[in-house]
Protein backbone atom coordinates (compact mmCIF):
# COMPACT_ATOMS: atom_id res chain seq x y z
CA UNK A 1 0.00 0.00 0.00
CA UNK A 2 1.34 3.33 -0.89
CA UNK A 3 0.89 5.06 2.45
CA UNK A 4 2.91 2.87 4.33
CA UNK A 5 5.83 3.31 1.79
CA UNK A 6 8.98 4.03 3.74
CA UNK A 7 7.34 2.49 7.24
CA UNK A 8 9.40 -0.44 8.21
CA UNK A 9 7.95 -0.95 11.48
CA UNK A 10 4.38 1.53 11.71
CA UNK A 11 3.16 1.24 15.48
CA UNK A 12 0.49 3.44 16.74
CA UNK A 13 1.72 6.47 18.77
CA UNK A 14 1.30 5.56 22.25
CA UNK A 15 1.26 7.97 25.30
CA UNK A 16 2.68 5.03 27.94
CA UNK A 17 5.09 3.35 25.32
CA UNK A 18 6.77 6.38 23.66
CA UNK A 19 6.91 8.46 26.70
CA UNK A 20 10.47 9.13 26.48
CA UNK A 21 11.02 8.82 22.95
CA UNK A 22 12.68 11.79 21.18
CA UNK A 23 12.69 13.04 17.52
CA UNK A 24 16.63 13.76 16.71
CA UNK A 25 17.05 15.62 13.26
CA UNK A 26 18.60 13.47 10.65
CA UNK A 27 20.15 15.12 7.84
CA UNK A 28 19.41 12.72 4.74
CA UNK A 29 16.33 11.50 3.11
CA UNK A 30 17.66 7.88 2.13
CA UNK A 31 14.13 6.44 3.39
CA UNK A 32 12.62 7.45 0.19
CA UNK A 33 16.06 6.41 -2.36
CA UNK A 34 13.82 3.51 -3.83
CA UNK A 35 10.25 5.55 -4.21
CA UNK A 36 10.06 6.13 -7.92
CA UNK A 37 6.91 7.71 -7.26
CA UNK A 38 4.73 8.55 -4.28
CA UNK A 39 1.50 9.92 -3.94
CA UNK A 40 0.99 13.69 -4.50
CA UNK A 41 -2.56 16.29 -3.76
CA UNK A 42 -3.75 18.36 -6.28
CA UNK A 43 -2.61 21.46 -3.97
CA UNK A 44 0.68 20.86 -4.70
CA UNK A 45 0.96 20.32 -8.75
CA UNK A 46 1.79 23.89 -8.92
CA UNK A 47 5.71 23.93 -7.24
CA UNK A 48 5.77 20.21 -8.42
CA UNK A 49 5.09 20.79 -12.05
CA UNK A 50 7.77 22.77 -12.14
CA UNK A 51 10.57 19.80 -11.54
CA UNK A 52 9.32 16.64 -12.68
CA UNK A 53 6.08 14.82 -14.13
CA UNK A 54 2.61 14.12 -12.30
CA UNK A 55 0.51 11.40 -13.61
CA UNK A 56 -2.13 9.50 -12.66
CA UNK A 57 -1.48 5.64 -11.30
CA UNK A 58 -3.89 3.01 -10.96
CA UNK A 59 -4.69 -0.61 -11.70
CA UNK A 60 -7.93 0.51 -13.37
CA UNK A 61 -8.76 4.21 -14.29
CA UNK A 62 -11.39 3.92 -10.75
CA UNK A 63 -7.81 3.24 -8.88
CA UNK A 64 -5.67 5.71 -10.43
CA UNK A 65 -4.77 8.52 -8.32
CA UNK A 66 -1.98 11.47 -9.12
CA UNK A 67 1.48 10.87 -8.40
CA UNK A 68 4.36 12.58 -9.00
CA UNK A 69 6.77 10.51 -10.90
CA UNK A 70 10.34 10.67 -9.39
CA UNK A 71 12.26 7.80 -11.67
CA UNK A 72 12.25 5.80 -14.37
CA UNK A 73 13.50 2.32 -13.03
CA UNK A 74 11.80 0.17 -10.46
CA UNK A 75 12.92 0.89 -6.87
CA UNK A 76 15.15 3.86 -8.13
CA UNK A 77 14.88 7.68 -6.84
CA UNK A 78 16.31 9.75 -9.38
CA UNK A 79 15.98 13.00 -7.35
CA UNK A 80 17.96 10.97 -3.75
CA UNK A 81 21.70 11.39 -4.45
CA UNK A 82 24.63 8.47 -3.20
CA UNK A 83 24.96 11.11 -0.61
CA UNK A 84 20.75 10.44 0.58
CA UNK A 85 20.32 14.10 0.04
CA UNK A 86 16.98 15.24 -2.05
CA UNK A 87 17.98 17.03 -5.23
CA UNK A 88 18.27 21.11 -4.12
CA UNK A 89 15.89 23.33 -5.21
CA UNK A 90 13.64 20.40 -6.52
CA UNK A 91 10.38 20.40 -4.37
CA UNK A 92 10.11 17.68 -2.00
CA UNK A 93 6.45 16.25 -1.77
CA UNK A 94 4.02 16.47 1.24
CA UNK A 95 4.13 12.28 1.15
CA UNK A 96 7.78 12.28 1.56
CA UNK A 97 7.63 15.43 4.16
CA UNK A 98 5.63 13.93 7.22
CA UNK A 99 7.32 10.60 7.39
CA UNK A 100 8.38 8.97 10.19
CA UNK A 101 4.89 9.64 11.59
CA UNK A 102 1.59 9.11 9.24
CA UNK A 103 -2.29 9.07 9.79
CA UNK A 104 -3.83 5.77 9.61
CA UNK A 105 -7.69 5.12 9.31
CA UNK A 106 -9.54 3.10 12.30
CA UNK A 107 -11.20 0.34 11.68
CA UNK A 108 -15.03 0.97 11.23
CA UNK A 109 -17.07 0.82 14.54
CA UNK A 110 -13.90 2.12 16.43
CA UNK A 111 -14.55 4.71 18.85
CA UNK A 112 -13.00 8.40 19.13
CA UNK A 113 -11.45 9.89 15.91
CA UNK A 114 -11.53 8.37 12.47
CA UNK A 115 -7.76 8.35 12.06
CA UNK A 116 -4.87 7.77 14.36
CA UNK A 117 -1.30 8.67 14.45
CA UNK A 118 1.45 6.25 13.78
CA UNK A 119 5.34 6.34 13.71
CA UNK A 120 8.01 4.12 11.84
CA UNK A 121 10.05 3.10 14.89
CA UNK A 122 12.69 2.01 12.64
CA UNK A 123 13.45 5.62 11.82
CA UNK A 124 16.83 6.30 12.43
CA UNK A 125 15.65 9.84 14.33
CA UNK A 126 14.07 7.91 17.29
CA UNK A 127 15.75 7.39 20.22
CA UNK A 128 15.55 8.21 24.56
CA UNK A 129 18.49 10.37 25.02
CA UNK A 130 18.80 12.70 21.51
CA UNK A 131 16.54 15.30 20.16
CA UNK A 132 13.22 17.07 21.08
CA UNK A 133 10.52 15.16 23.23
CA UNK A 134 7.01 13.88 21.53
CA UNK A 135 5.44 14.54 25.05
CA UNK A 136 6.16 16.49 27.92
CA UNK A 137 6.94 15.18 31.82
CA UNK A 138 2.93 15.16 32.25
CA UNK A 139 2.29 13.43 28.99
CA UNK A 140 1.07 16.26 27.26
CA UNK A 141 1.85 16.64 23.29
CA UNK A 142 4.84 18.54 23.24
CA UNK A 143 5.73 20.79 20.49
CA UNK A 144 7.53 18.40 18.07
CA UNK A 145 4.47 16.11 18.15
CA UNK A 146 2.06 19.37 17.96
CA UNK A 147 3.48 20.31 14.53
CA UNK A 148 3.74 16.84 13.04
CA UNK A 149 0.02 16.10 13.76
CA UNK A 150 -1.19 19.47 12.09
CA UNK A 151 0.76 18.82 9.58
CA UNK A 152 -0.71 15.20 9.30
CA UNK A 153 -4.33 16.94 9.73
CA UNK A 154 -3.76 19.25 6.56
CA UNK A 155 -2.36 16.44 4.19
CA UNK A 156 -5.15 14.39 5.31
CA UNK A 157 -7.41 17.65 4.03
CA UNK A 158 -6.00 17.96 0.88
CA UNK A 159 -5.69 13.69 0.26
CA UNK A 160 -9.86 14.85 0.85
CA UNK A 161 -9.96 17.73 -1.91
CA UNK A 162 -7.92 15.89 -4.13
CA UNK A 163 -10.15 12.61 -4.11
CA UNK A 164 -13.38 14.99 -4.81
CA UNK A 165 -11.23 15.98 -7.90
CA UNK A 166 -10.47 12.29 -8.76
CA UNK A 167 -14.37 11.86 -8.64
CA UNK A 168 -14.86 15.17 -11.27
CA UNK A 169 -12.50 13.74 -13.78
CA UNK A 170 -14.04 10.46 -13.51
CA UNK A 171 -17.55 11.53 -13.95
CA UNK A 172 -16.16 13.99 -16.95
CA UNK A 173 -14.23 11.25 -18.39
CA UNK A 174 -11.68 13.38 -18.93
CA UNK A 175 -9.17 10.37 -18.05
CA UNK A 176 -6.87 8.45 -20.69
CA UNK A 177 -4.83 5.57 -20.57
CA UNK A 178 -1.11 6.23 -21.57
CA UNK A 179 2.08 4.44 -21.68
CA UNK A 180 5.07 6.43 -21.89
CA UNK A 181 7.76 4.77 -23.80
CA UNK A 182 11.72 5.26 -23.74
CA UNK A 183 14.39 4.55 -26.26
CA UNK A 184 18.11 3.98 -24.55
CA UNK A 185 20.52 2.47 -26.51
CA UNK A 186 18.31 0.44 -28.37
CA UNK A 187 16.23 -0.70 -25.07
CA UNK A 188 13.05 0.37 -24.53
CA UNK A 189 11.59 1.36 -20.88
CA UNK A 190 7.76 1.21 -20.75
CA UNK A 191 5.97 2.93 -17.87
CA UNK A 192 2.29 1.58 -17.48
CA UNK A 193 -0.53 1.49 -15.69
CA UNK A 194 -0.62 5.62 -16.17
CA UNK A 195 -3.23 8.04 -17.51
CA UNK A 196 -3.06 11.95 -18.31
CA UNK A 197 -6.11 14.30 -18.86
CA UNK A 198 -7.01 14.27 -22.13
CA UNK A 199 -6.79 17.71 -23.73
CA UNK A 200 -9.52 17.49 -26.76
CA UNK A 201 -12.49 16.64 -23.75
CA UNK A 202 -11.01 19.40 -21.28
CA UNK A 203 -11.55 22.00 -24.14
CA UNK A 204 -15.34 20.67 -24.64
CA UNK A 205 -16.24 20.46 -21.28
CA UNK A 206 -20.06 22.45 -20.91
CA UNK A 207 -20.10 26.02 -19.77
CA UNK A 208 -21.01 24.94 -16.28
CA UNK A 209 -18.60 22.48 -15.85
CA UNK A 210 -15.82 24.54 -16.90
CA UNK A 211 -17.22 27.47 -14.37
CA UNK A 212 -17.05 24.91 -11.92
CA UNK A 213 -13.43 23.36 -12.31
CA UNK A 214 -12.57 27.19 -12.72
CA UNK A 215 -14.05 28.35 -9.03
CA UNK A 216 -13.08 25.23 -7.34
CA UNK A 217 -8.91 25.53 -8.64
CA UNK A 218 -9.72 22.15 -10.51
CA UNK A 219 -8.51 24.08 -13.71
CA UNK A 220 -5.18 25.25 -12.45
CA UNK A 221 -4.44 21.72 -11.31
CA UNK A 222 -5.31 20.40 -14.62
CA UNK A 223 -2.94 22.41 -16.61
CA UNK A 224 -0.29 22.01 -13.69
CA UNK A 225 -0.46 18.13 -14.82
CA UNK A 226 -0.39 18.85 -18.52
CA UNK A 227 2.79 21.18 -18.10
CA UNK A 228 4.37 18.76 -16.58
CA UNK A 229 4.32 16.42 -18.42
CA UNK A 230 7.16 17.67 -20.53
CA UNK A 231 9.63 16.87 -17.29
CA UNK A 232 9.50 13.59 -18.53
CA UNK A 233 12.88 14.13 -20.87
CA UNK A 234 14.15 15.90 -17.62
CA UNK A 235 13.92 12.86 -15.87
CA UNK A 236 15.35 10.65 -18.37
CA UNK A 237 18.29 13.22 -18.86
CA UNK A 238 18.76 12.67 -15.08
CA UNK A 239 18.43 8.94 -16.17
CA UNK A 240 21.00 9.21 -18.34
CA UNK A 241 23.76 11.44 -16.26
CA UNK A 242 23.08 8.32 -13.45
CA UNK A 243 24.15 5.73 -16.09
CA UNK A 244 27.45 7.71 -17.23
CA UNK A 245 27.92 7.45 -13.50
CA UNK A 246 27.42 3.87 -12.56
CA UNK A 247 29.37 3.32 -16.14
CA UNK A 248 32.59 5.07 -14.81
CA UNK A 249 31.98 3.70 -11.30
CA UNK A 250 32.60 0.51 -12.72
CA UNK A 251 35.51 0.87 -14.67
CA UNK A 252 37.30 2.52 -11.56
Amino acid sequence: MAEVLFYERPVPLNRTAHRDLRLKAVNNIRFAATAHSVPLTGVEFAPAARDFPILFAGNTMEEAGPMALLGLRQGENLLVGDNGFWEQGIYVPAFVRRYPFVLAEKPAGTEGDDFTVFLDEAYEGFNDTEGERLFNEDGTDAPALTNAVNFLGEFQDHVARTQWFMGKLREHDLLEPRTITLQKEGKGINLNGLFVINEEKLRNLDEKTAHEFLREGALGWIYAHLVSLANIDRMAARLDARERLEETTAKA
